[in-house]
């Protein structure tokens, strides 16, 4: 991923609370015969095992990346945040001299290692009991795989096969307007501000956090 400077995010602890707070990743490998191939998928991090952590997911079966990927393969998982179009009508500079155009902010992680699949009963009880609890914890009547027939459960886990993925290297990008002037950044977080869009909102207050006046480390 091209990281200017500016942009680059790299502490790992904060580039391992993104992904736990997005869940969910594209899995991109390649394979000779099918070249890039890609999955949507959600994950769960383990922040115990490995210097950066382990992905667990699941595919379906019939999913062919299982069999495409060879063992032990080098893959990637992209994690997308918060994202948002940038007018250049909110900069001071447009009304300064008119040399500026569009661009887009936007958040992404890119989590780098080992992928392996994993074809056995007790992983998968395991994860699918972790990703439910990830999801449903805190609701007020949290469902469990418990709450379904044993003999269900046991035919869906059939049905799919494991992932893991053994993080060796991740990138962080934040592209959030810290190459702009404090004038142009505080247009652009007025703008986006006052858009009736929630997630242009929450650019804005990234926008903020990552003003480089802002930073404290």
């Amino acid at each position: 991923m091209y990281i200017p400077h500016a942009n680059a995010e790299r502490r790992p602890e904060t580039m391992l609370d993104f992904i736990e707070s997005r869940a969910f990743g594209a899995l991109v490998t390649s394979s000779p015969s099918e070249g890039l191939f890609a999955t949507h998928l959600p994950l769960v991090l383990d922040r115990s095992r490995g210097s950066n952590g382990v992905l667990e997911g699941h595919v379906a079966r019939g999913n062919p990346h299982h069999w495409l990927a060879s063992a032990d393969a080098g893959a990637l998982v992209i994690f997308q945040g918060a994202d948002a179009y940038i007018t250049p009508a909110w900069y001071a500079a447009k009304a300064e001299h008119g040399r500026v155009v569009p661009t887009w902010n936007y958040v992404a992680v890119h989590a780098y290692g080992t992928l392996r699949f994993i074809d056995d009963v007790e992983f998968l009880a395991r994860h699918l009991d972790a990703l439910t609890d990830r999801h449903e914890r805190g609701r007020a009547e949290p469902w469990s795989t418990a709450d379904a027939p044993a003999e269900y459960i046991a035919q869906l886990r059939k049905a799919i096969v494991g992932v893991e993925l053994t993080i060796t290297r991740l990138e962080g990008k934040w592209k959030m307007s810290q190459n702009r002037s404090d004038a142009d950044i505080d247009g652009v977080i007025t703008g986006l501000s006052s858009s009736a869009n929630e997630g242009d909102r929450a650019v804005a207050a990234i926008v903020q956090a990552r003003r480089p006046s802002a930073r404290t480390d």
